[in-house]
């Protein structure tokens, strides 16, 4: 009798076969066995995966190796055919296979038998005859685990996730080799993820290297692109360490690897770049980049007509790029750091309290910046976020982007509160209304062009920094918060100004879908790959409408702690600057109720209060903003909010200070919302530039 087991990793099943069903399993595989084999160079059959299917099957590998010799002694693969058909027939004489008649609940037990024995057949037959692998068994990497590679033998071949349909053009690969410098020194290529034609034409560029053919061992089925960027982890460790899924990785051959040729599935649907397999295959390539000891250098080539991660692979280090062959010489040394990084967003990048101590690289070569288009309104958020930074102690450069609107009064401010001021031309979201909020929010696109910078921590004009967060200077690019579901928050995040990712952005602008209609929704969909970092770094003024009581006290006493918890509060609704300092004037707008806390409103208005006075008169109140804190404060009492904000009487000092040349407000308030005259630039008139020297630096 013959034991078959079957292994799913869970189950281990028994089912007892005649004599007569291993025979046939036996010369099935080798028949099928041998015609892999009769059309490769390999006739080796040292293949440990191979011993491990053999073993799976109780089939002895000497058994199988003296059939396989005689077989392919032969001339041809008729006469394999031939000779193998023969000695099935003397085989059948010697012992046939007989059921007696009598057993009828035998004979019925053996039908399920047979379907079991063909399905295996088939699939070892269909396996083998297109897996490169076993040509080349002397490359076989130990990284496949048996449970993992007899699932695969058995059951299925290639994984369609990874399975790439891209054309492979020679002449754009002659081409790249020709850049590829040192070529005559080249003495190991590995390739992944190509087809066994393909494989061999590889070795018609580089004859004279060693051909090692990498094997990956596929993702489970169950690790989604959900998984690795979850839209909520447990941060604070409370009931759990979060963890990300395993994606297994290459193991590194003990042969000298100087190119490694990749080529990824892309697939036409819009969101191809979020892709577990195109990821997988990325990151193991760049694992194994990052693995060469020595002073050698490992050049990458992928083949797609999708960009590679951008963040992972950088332009910078983009050698050639020609039809979807992309050539890169990456910095091993940055590459190392990145890969050490959590595979998504499924865990913290950075640690949960990272020291406050200085991050020093190349000081001079990082900076803070935001930008202000379109509008002069943030004006006074970005003079008191340049306060709060030079609180916390960063010496590091603030960088300010403006457009054409901005005027040279505002501008003078800006400067006289420490940020360089760069004027840029503005961007228009194509896919924007026009006078739509979002309609030049693709401005953000030219911090990329900041090149005098290396590093560049990006922050809005409507936050906080309450601690120091110069330690992110040694963060890579993308990191920043999550915001919702798998995307980031880009509010505060971290990039690395370069020219060519500028243009990796505007080359894409008509066809990338933002999700939120702005910015942050198509930083999404071209930086996919992100790392976390603490919700305390870029911590939301938000207080959600679901949170219960005791999660509403913990956000409030957070925006309240001195000396500060948190590191950064982002204030979303309606701005401090443009309330009453008295309260939080989102407790009026129905809307933004959920935006509304006084303890972090008074938070705000610390550090307007620590500003020079120069500097605080950016922030006082037109006429017209006067009028719709009254209007809505109206509004609120007709609703009779339960909160009664709407009840305390107003002693802002800014309230009897007039800017414009239209002071009554309160008369604006009889023709509120029927016409939109009050945004008439005349009654608004911006004063003179403030002389430099007027104000010493903060």
């Amino acid at each position: 009798m013959w034991i078959v087991k079957v292994d799913d990793n869970k189950v281990v099943h028994k089912v007892l076969v005649p004599v007569g069903f291993k025979r046939m399993a036996y010369f099935g595989a080798i028949g099928v066995i041998s015609q892999r084999i009769s059309d490769c160079s390999q006739t080796s059959f040292e293949d440990p995966r191979l011993h491990h299917f053999l073993n799976h099957l109780e089939i002895s590998p000497r058994f199988l190796s003296y059939h396989l010799n005689n077989i392919l002694w032969q001339r041809s693969i008729e006469d394999v055919y031939k000779r193998r058909s023969q000695r099935s027939k003397v085989k059948d004489i010697e012992k046939p296979f007989q059921i007696p008649i009598h057993e009828k609940t035998t004979k019925w037990k053996m039908q399920p038998l047979k379907l079991i024995l063909i399905i295996i057949l088939i699939a070892v037959f269909f396996t083998i005859l297109y897996s490169p692998t076993v040509c080349h068994p002397e490359h076989i990497s130990d990284s496949i685990s048996r449970p993992h590679f007899v699932n695969r033998l058995i059951w299925g071949g290639s994984d369609p996730r990874y399975v790439s349909r891209e054309d492979v053009d020679w002449n754009d690969i002659s081409s790249a080799m020709e850049e590829i410098s040192n070529r005559n020194d080249i003495q190991g290529v590995g390739i992944l993820n190509f087809n066994g034609t393909e494989n061999n034409i590889w070795k018609q560029f580089l004859p004279k290297a060693e051909h090692i053919n990498l094997h990956l061992d596929y993702a489970e089925e169950n690790v989604t692109w959900d998984s690795l960027y979850p839209e909520w982890i447990d941060e604070e460790q409370e009931d759990e360490v979060p963890s990300c899924p395993s994606l297994p990785k290459l193991e590194v051959p003990r042969r000298r690897l100087d190119l490694i040729v990749v080529k990824l599935p892309c697939r036409n649907e819009g969101n191809w770049s979020r892709d577990v397999a195109r990821l997988h295959l990325q990151l193991a390539a760049a694992g194994l980049a990052a693995s060469a000891k020595g002073y050698y250098q490992v050049q990458l080539l992928f083949i797609t007509k999708c960009f590679p991660l951008p963040n992972l692979f950088s332009c910078k280090e983009l050698v050639l790029r020609k039809g979807n062959v992309w050539l890169y010489k990456p910095n091993l040394n940055v590459l190392r750091e990145k890969v050490q990084l959590p595979v998504g967003s499924c865990e913290l990048s950075l640690a949960l309290k990272p020291k406050d101590g200085d991050y020093s690289k190349n000081v001079k070569r990082e900076a803070y910046a935001t930008i202000l288009h379109s509008a002069e309104v943030y004006v006074c958020g970005a003079i008191a976020a340049a306060q709060s930074i030079r609180m916390a102690g960063s010496t590091r450069d603030l960088v300010i982007l403006v457009d054409e609107t901005i005027s040279e009064y505002h501008i003078s401010g800006l400067e006289l509160a420490g940020w360089k001021v760069r004027t840029i031309k503005r961007i228009r979201n194509p896919k924007a209304e026009k006078d739509a909020y979002n309609e030049w929010n693709y401005s953000k696109f030219r911090l990329w062009q900041l090149t005098d910078y290396d590093k560049i921590i990006f922050i809005d004009a409507d936050l906080l920094i309450l601690r120091n967060i110069d330690f992110l200077f040694g963060m890579p690019e993308i990191s920043a918060t999550g915001n919702n579901g798998t995307l980031f928050n880009s509010g505060v995040m971290v990039l690395e100004p370069s020219n060519c990712t500028f243009q990796l952005l505007m080359d894409h602008i008509n066809e990338f879908e933002s999700y939120n209609g702005g910015d942050q929704g198509y930083l999404n969909e071209v930086f996919t790959w992100w790392h976390r970092i603490p919700k305390h770094i870029n911590f939301l003024k938000h207080i959600w409408i679901g949170d219960d009581e005791e999660t509403k006290q913990k956000k409030t006493r957070l925006f309240g702690a001195d000396p500060p918890l948190l590191y950064v509060i982002h204030y979303l609704g309606q701005k401090p600057w443009l309330c009453f300092r008295d309260y939080d004037c989102n407790w009026n707008w129905d809307l933004l109720r959920e935006f509304a806390s006084d303890v972090a409103h008074a938070r705000w208005w610390k550090v307007h209060d620590a500003m020079p006075e120069q500097l605080q008169q950016f922030c006082l109140l037109q006429s017209r903003q006067k009028a719709q804190l009254e209007w809505h404060r109206r509004q609120a009492e007709k609703e009779n909010f339960t909160d009664g904000h709407w009840k305390i009487k107003v002693h802002d000092p800014r309230l009897k200070k007039c800017i414009d040349n239209l002071c009554s407000w309160k008369n604006m308030l009889k023709h509120w919302g029927e016409t939109n005259w009050t945004d008439d630039k005349f009654l608004a008139p911006s004063p003179p530039a403030l002389k430099k020297v007027s104000l010493s630096p903060l």
